[in-house]
Protein backbone atom coordinates (compact mmCIF):
# COMPACT_ATOMS: atom_id res chain seq x y z
CA UNK A 1 0.00 0.00 0.00
CA UNK A 2 1.72 3.47 -1.36
CA UNK A 3 1.45 6.76 0.98
CA UNK A 4 -1.16 8.05 -0.83
CA UNK A 5 -3.54 5.52 -0.34
CA UNK A 6 -3.02 5.66 3.09
CA UNK A 7 -3.73 9.01 3.40
CA UNK A 8 -7.07 8.89 1.82
CA UNK A 9 -7.72 5.83 4.25
CA UNK A 10 -6.87 7.93 7.38
CA UNK A 11 -8.71 10.55 5.81
CA UNK A 12 -11.69 9.24 5.68
CA UNK A 13 -11.58 7.72 8.95
CA UNK A 14 -11.55 11.28 9.99
CA UNK A 15 -14.38 12.56 8.24
CA UNK A 16 -16.61 9.43 9.61
CA UNK A 17 -15.80 9.85 13.04
CA UNK A 18 -16.19 13.78 12.73
CA UNK A 19 -19.89 12.83 10.80
CA UNK A 20 -20.77 10.77 14.06
CA UNK A 21 -19.73 12.70 16.68
CA UNK A 22 -22.73 13.80 18.77
CA UNK A 23 -22.51 17.81 19.14
CA UNK A 24 -24.88 20.39 21.22
CA UNK A 25 -25.74 23.40 19.67
CA UNK A 26 -26.15 26.62 21.50
CA UNK A 27 -29.51 26.12 22.50
CA UNK A 28 -29.01 23.05 24.40
CA UNK A 29 -30.04 20.10 20.85
CA UNK A 30 -27.59 17.33 21.07
CA UNK A 31 -27.36 16.44 17.18
CA UNK A 32 -25.51 13.61 15.44
CA UNK A 33 -25.02 13.57 11.68
CA UNK A 34 -24.50 10.61 10.02
CA UNK A 35 -24.29 11.99 6.31
CA UNK A 36 -23.51 15.56 5.93
CA UNK A 37 -23.42 17.70 2.73
CA UNK A 38 -21.34 20.69 3.79
CA UNK A 39 -21.29 22.27 0.69
CA UNK A 40 -25.24 22.96 0.15
CA UNK A 41 -27.14 25.84 1.90
CA UNK A 42 -29.53 24.66 4.75
CA UNK A 43 -32.85 25.05 5.15
CA UNK A 44 -34.72 28.57 5.82
CA UNK A 45 -38.03 29.16 8.14
CA UNK A 46 -40.46 29.05 5.49
CA UNK A 47 -39.04 26.23 2.88
CA UNK A 48 -40.75 23.43 2.67
CA UNK A 49 -38.79 20.51 3.40
CA UNK A 50 -39.19 16.28 2.48
CA UNK A 51 -38.33 14.08 4.99
CA UNK A 52 -38.05 10.42 5.83
CA UNK A 53 -38.37 10.73 9.72
CA UNK A 54 -38.17 7.87 12.59
CA UNK A 55 -38.62 8.89 16.22
CA UNK A 56 -37.76 6.65 18.90
CA UNK A 57 -37.21 6.32 22.65
CA UNK A 58 -34.50 6.07 24.45
CA UNK A 59 -34.35 1.96 24.01
CA UNK A 60 -34.68 2.63 20.55
CA UNK A 61 -38.13 1.62 20.34
CA UNK A 62 -39.73 2.95 16.73
CA UNK A 63 -42.72 5.64 17.93
CA UNK A 64 -42.89 6.73 13.90
CA UNK A 65 -41.58 5.83 11.04
CA UNK A 66 -42.89 7.86 8.33
CA UNK A 67 -41.97 4.71 5.85
CA UNK A 68 -44.65 2.72 7.73
CA UNK A 69 -47.28 5.06 8.79
CA UNK A 70 -46.87 7.48 6.41
CA UNK A 71 -47.72 4.87 3.63
CA UNK A 72 -44.38 4.63 2.66
CA UNK A 73 -44.25 8.25 1.10
CA UNK A 74 -42.00 11.01 2.76
CA UNK A 75 -42.87 13.34 5.02
CA UNK A 76 -43.91 17.27 3.92
CA UNK A 77 -43.39 20.11 6.34
CA UNK A 78 -43.07 24.30 6.05
CA UNK A 79 -40.04 25.03 8.62
CA UNK A 80 -41.36 27.14 11.27
CA UNK A 81 -39.06 28.75 13.58
CA UNK A 82 -38.11 26.64 16.40
CA UNK A 83 -41.39 26.78 19.25
CA UNK A 84 -38.34 26.08 22.80
CA UNK A 85 -35.00 26.13 22.61
CA UNK A 86 -33.59 22.42 21.64
CA UNK A 87 -36.49 21.75 19.67
CA UNK A 88 -36.41 19.41 16.44
CA UNK A 89 -37.18 22.31 14.49
CA UNK A 90 -33.89 23.97 15.77
CA UNK A 91 -32.09 20.96 14.27
CA UNK A 92 -33.87 21.03 11.06
CA UNK A 93 -32.03 24.81 10.39
CA UNK A 94 -28.61 22.66 10.21
CA UNK A 95 -29.54 20.47 7.73
CA UNK A 96 -29.27 20.70 3.58
CA UNK A 97 -30.77 18.32 1.16
CA UNK A 98 -28.89 14.87 1.37
CA UNK A 99 -28.06 14.78 4.90
CA UNK A 100 -28.71 12.14 7.41
CA UNK A 101 -28.48 13.53 11.16
CA UNK A 102 -30.30 11.90 14.77
CA UNK A 103 -31.79 14.69 16.70
CA UNK A 104 -32.03 14.58 20.71
CA UNK A 105 -34.73 16.43 22.09
CA UNK A 106 -35.01 16.48 26.01
CA UNK A 107 -38.65 14.92 26.55
CA UNK A 108 -39.27 16.68 29.65
CA UNK A 109 -38.87 19.79 27.88
CA UNK A 110 -40.80 18.44 25.01
CA UNK A 111 -44.11 17.25 26.81
CA UNK A 112 -43.92 20.21 28.98
CA UNK A 113 -44.06 22.58 25.91
CA UNK A 114 -46.83 20.55 24.15
CA UNK A 115 -48.67 20.58 27.21
CA UNK A 116 -49.38 17.24 27.09
CA UNK A 117 -48.74 14.17 30.02
CA UNK A 118 -45.78 12.03 28.94
CA UNK A 119 -46.66 8.60 27.40
CA UNK A 120 -45.87 5.55 29.02
CA UNK A 121 -43.19 4.24 26.38
CA UNK A 122 -40.78 7.54 27.03
CA UNK A 123 -39.44 8.19 30.57
CA UNK A 124 -39.20 10.79 32.47
CA UNK A 125 -35.18 12.24 32.03
CA UNK A 126 -34.50 10.57 28.96
CA UNK A 127 -34.60 11.97 25.32
CA UNK A 128 -36.51 11.59 22.14
CA UNK A 129 -34.57 10.56 18.67
CA UNK A 130 -35.82 12.45 15.80
CA UNK A 131 -33.82 10.22 12.90
CA UNK A 132 -34.20 12.46 9.61
CA UNK A 133 -33.01 12.35 5.93
CA UNK A 134 -33.37 15.20 4.19
CA UNK A 135 -34.90 14.23 0.60
CA UNK A 136 -35.40 17.95 -0.72
CA UNK A 137 -35.29 21.15 0.46
CA UNK A 138 -38.04 23.65 -2.06
CA UNK A 139 -38.89 27.46 -1.28
CA UNK A 140 -42.50 27.76 -1.06
CA UNK A 141 -43.31 28.68 -4.43
CA UNK A 142 -40.73 25.80 -6.15
CA UNK A 143 -42.95 23.39 -4.03
CA UNK A 144 -46.45 25.02 -5.23
CA UNK A 145 -45.17 24.68 -8.69
CA UNK A 146 -44.16 21.17 -8.33
CA UNK A 147 -47.59 19.91 -6.65
CA UNK A 148 -49.54 21.89 -9.62
CA UNK A 149 -47.98 19.79 -12.04
CA UNK A 150 -47.76 16.56 -10.28
CA UNK A 151 -51.74 17.50 -9.98
CA UNK A 152 -51.97 18.26 -13.86
CA UNK A 153 -50.49 14.78 -14.91
CA UNK A 154 -52.09 12.69 -12.10
CA UNK A 155 -55.15 14.28 -13.51
CA UNK A 156 -54.80 13.19 -16.33
CA UNK A 157 -53.78 9.27 -15.37
CA UNK A 158 -57.04 10.07 -13.32
CA UNK A 159 -59.09 10.17 -16.28
CA UNK A 160 -58.26 7.60 -18.21
CA UNK A 161 -58.88 5.34 -15.37
CA UNK A 162 -62.24 6.54 -15.14
CA UNK A 163 -62.70 6.44 -18.42
CA UNK A 164 -61.99 2.66 -18.33
CA UNK A 165 -63.76 2.14 -16.02
CA UNK A 166 -67.19 3.55 -17.18
CA UNK A 167 -66.49 1.87 -20.68
CA UNK A 168 -65.80 -1.48 -18.98
CA UNK A 169 -69.00 -1.03 -16.79
CA UNK A 170 -71.43 0.48 -19.63
CA UNK A 171 -72.54 3.84 -17.24
CA UNK A 172 -73.13 6.66 -18.78
CA UNK A 173 -71.92 9.51 -16.39
CA UNK A 174 -72.45 13.35 -16.02
CA UNK A 175 -68.93 15.09 -15.85
CA UNK A 176 -68.03 18.25 -14.57
CA UNK A 177 -64.89 20.57 -15.37
CA UNK A 178 -63.02 19.18 -12.49
CA UNK A 179 -63.29 16.26 -13.48
CA UNK A 180 -65.74 14.44 -11.15
CA UNK A 181 -68.01 11.91 -12.75
CA UNK A 182 -71.68 11.40 -11.24
CA UNK A 183 -74.87 9.22 -11.98
CA UNK A 184 -78.34 10.05 -10.76
CA UNK A 185 -79.89 6.92 -9.28
CA UNK A 186 -83.17 8.71 -8.19
CA UNK A 187 -83.90 12.35 -8.89
CA UNK A 188 -84.84 14.04 -5.56
CA UNK A 189 -87.31 17.03 -4.86
CA UNK A 190 -86.89 20.14 -4.98
CA UNK A 191 -83.86 22.38 -5.62
CA UNK A 192 -80.09 21.81 -5.35
CA UNK A 193 -78.57 21.73 -1.90
CA UNK A 194 -77.22 25.34 -1.74
CA UNK A 195 -73.81 26.42 -0.56
CA UNK A 196 -73.39 26.89 3.30
CA UNK A 197 -76.82 24.47 4.08
CA UNK A 198 -76.28 21.20 5.56
CA UNK A 199 -76.25 17.99 4.15
CA UNK A 200 -77.59 14.91 6.41
CA UNK A 201 -76.36 11.91 4.26
CA UNK A 202 -76.43 8.25 4.03
CA UNK A 203 -73.07 6.99 2.32
CA UNK A 204 -71.06 4.19 0.93
CA UNK A 205 -66.85 4.61 0.32
CA UNK A 206 -65.99 2.07 -2.26
CA UNK A 207 -62.78 1.53 -4.46
CA UNK A 208 -62.86 0.94 -7.82
CA UNK A 209 -62.42 -2.90 -7.16
CA UNK A 210 -65.90 -2.78 -5.07
CA UNK A 211 -63.85 -2.79 -1.50
CA UNK A 212 -65.84 -1.34 0.98
CA UNK A 213 -63.21 0.99 2.78
CA UNK A 214 -66.53 3.36 4.94
CA UNK A 215 -69.85 3.46 5.24
CA UNK A 216 -73.11 4.54 7.18
CA UNK A 217 -73.71 1.70 7.80
CA UNK A 218 -70.07 0.64 9.40
CA UNK A 219 -70.56 4.10 11.80
CA UNK A 220 -73.76 2.81 13.31
CA UNK A 221 -76.08 3.27 10.19
CA UNK A 222 -76.98 6.89 11.34
CA UNK A 223 -76.57 9.53 8.24
CA UNK A 224 -73.91 12.32 9.09
CA UNK A 225 -74.18 16.28 8.96
CA UNK A 226 -71.97 18.71 7.39
CA UNK A 227 -72.28 22.01 5.79
CA UNK A 228 -71.80 22.12 1.81
CA UNK A 229 -69.06 24.07 0.04
CA UNK A 230 -66.77 24.61 3.11
CA UNK A 231 -64.32 22.39 2.87
CA UNK A 232 -65.41 20.06 5.39
CA UNK A 233 -65.47 16.99 3.32
CA UNK A 234 -63.11 16.75 0.80
CA UNK A 235 -63.75 18.69 -2.97
CA UNK A 236 -65.51 15.56 -4.45
CA UNK A 237 -68.07 14.92 -1.98
CA UNK A 238 -68.57 18.86 -2.03
CA UNK A 239 -69.32 19.32 -5.78
CA UNK A 240 -70.93 16.46 -5.54
CA UNK A 241 -73.65 16.67 -3.37
CA UNK A 242 -73.92 20.51 -4.75
CA UNK A 243 -75.80 18.74 -7.39
CA UNK A 244 -78.44 16.47 -5.34
CA UNK A 245 -81.76 17.19 -3.87
CA UNK A 246 -83.36 16.15 -0.89
CA UNK A 247 -84.30 12.41 -1.19
CA UNK A 248 -82.24 12.03 -4.46
CA UNK A 249 -79.38 9.47 -4.63
CA UNK A 250 -76.34 9.75 -6.80
CA UNK A 251 -73.35 7.81 -7.88
CA UNK A 252 -69.65 9.71 -7.35
CA UNK A 253 -66.41 8.74 -9.60
CA UNK A 254 -64.21 11.28 -7.52
CA UNK A 255 -60.38 11.33 -9.29
CA UNK A 256 -58.14 11.27 -6.77
CA UNK A 257 -57.02 14.77 -6.98
CA UNK A 258 -60.43 15.61 -5.51
CA UNK A 259 -60.27 12.88 -2.98
CA UNK A 260 -57.55 11.93 -0.84
CA UNK A 261 -54.66 12.61 -3.72
CA UNK A 262 -51.18 11.27 -2.66
CA UNK A 263 -51.38 10.81 0.58
CA UNK A 264 -54.71 8.36 0.55
CA UNK A 265 -55.11 6.95 3.99
CA UNK A 266 -52.61 4.43 4.70
CA UNK A 267 -54.22 1.25 5.14
CA UNK A 268 -57.69 2.02 3.81
CA UNK A 269 -57.18 4.10 0.96
CA UNK A 270 -54.18 3.85 -1.35
CA UNK A 271 -52.51 6.59 -3.06
CA UNK A 272 -53.89 8.27 -5.45
CA UNK A 273 -57.15 6.35 -5.67
CA UNK A 274 -60.18 7.12 -7.59
CA UNK A 275 -63.00 6.59 -5.31
CA UNK A 276 -66.85 5.44 -5.75
CA UNK A 277 -69.30 6.57 -3.19
CA UNK A 278 -73.04 5.87 -3.36
CA UNK A 279 -74.72 9.00 -1.62
CA UNK A 280 -78.18 9.85 -0.79
CA UNK A 281 -79.22 13.22 0.40
CA UNK A 282 -81.48 12.24 3.10
CA UNK A 283 -82.27 16.36 4.43
CA UNK A 284 -81.60 19.94 4.26
CA UNK A 285 -80.95 21.93 7.17
CA UNK A 286 -80.51 25.51 8.10
CA UNK A 287 -78.80 24.72 11.71
CA UNK A 288 -74.97 24.10 12.62
CA UNK A 289 -74.67 20.47 12.29
CA UNK A 290 -73.70 18.77 15.48
CA UNK A 291 -70.97 16.29 13.85
CA UNK A 292 -68.52 16.40 10.49
CA UNK A 293 -68.78 13.85 7.47
CA UNK A 294 -66.27 11.80 6.67
CA UNK A 295 -63.13 13.95 6.34
CA UNK A 296 -61.10 10.99 7.11
CA UNK A 297 -62.58 7.51 6.34
CA UNK A 298 -62.69 5.33 9.85
CA UNK A 299 -60.29 2.54 10.16
CA UNK A 300 -57.13 4.84 9.29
Amino acid sequence: MNLKSISAIALSVVVFAACNRVSVTDTGLKYQFHDQNSDARKAKIGEVMSLNLVIKNNKDSVLFDSKVQGGGRPQQMMLQAAPFKGSFEDGLMLTAKGDSVTFFVNADTLFAKMNQPMPPTIKKGTDVKYIVKVLDIQTEAEFQKAMELKKGGQLAVDAKIIDDYIAKNGLKTIKTASGLHYIVQKAGVGPAIPKGQIATVLYKGMLLDGKVFDSSEKQGGKPVDFPIGVGAVVPGWDEGVQTMSKGGKTTLIIPSSLAYGEQGSPGVIPANAVLLFDIELVDIKKNVPQQRGPQMPSGR
